[in-house]
């Protein structure tokens, strides 16, 4: 499989949470007004949403990634980062949403700011891709043993944070992680 058969939605406005979860999924399933939607559920009564940009441009939180994934009979699992990578049990792991710290940059003038930033890691066809808004196309990690490597390089940041996307079922019997490695 080549990269243009992968879906990959590209950054829009702060929109960066919504293109991860279409791209985990490998659809366009949510849109700016579905997680305005979801906003507005987790906080009925606020004026202004802590879960999202005062500028209604996006900047989502974790509460929407976990509700939209919640919806569609996901669930996401924070992943404790003092466990290593290869813990995890990868057929079981739908696809991985990390938070990265990432530039910020107006135009082609890069600034010497940095923001949170989410983005999408999947496995099409048997390899893994970085699936990540900013990308122009998907980026072809690997295999398993790459993707471990990609990961780990990944989460070494010290704000990087990332949430298993896992069905339901695997969420509450455990089984995202390999039963040889679970700590007594």
């Amino acid at each position: 499989m080549n990269e243009g058969e992968v879906f990959h939605e590209k950054q829009r406005l702060e929109l960066c949470a919504i293109h991860a979860l279409n791209n985990v999924l490998q659809e366009r399933v949510f849109t700016k007004e579905t997680a305005d939607d979801i906003c507005k559920r987790l906080a009925p009564q606020c004026v202004v949403n802590p879960h999202r940009s005062v500028l209604g441009t996006g900047n989502y939180d974790v509460n929407v990634i976990m509700a939209a994934l919640q919806s569609r009979e996901l669930a996401a699992v924070w992943w404790d980062k003092r466990r290593t990578i290869q813990s995890l049990c990868m057929s079981k792991v739908q696809g991985f949403i990390l938070n990265v710290p990432s530039r910020v940059s107006l135009g082609i003038v890069s600034l010497p700011l940095r923001r949170r930033h989410w983005l999408a890691v999947r496995q099409v066809s048997g390899q893994y891709y970085n699936l990540d808004s900013k990308l122009k196309s998907p980026v072809c990690i690997g295999g398993e043993a790459e993707l471990c490597t990609f990961l780990s390089e990944q989460l070494s940041q010290d704000v990087a944070e990332m949430l298993l996307v896992v069905q339901r079922e695997v969420e509450e019997d455990g089984s995202w992680l390999n039963s040889d490695n679970l700590e007594k």
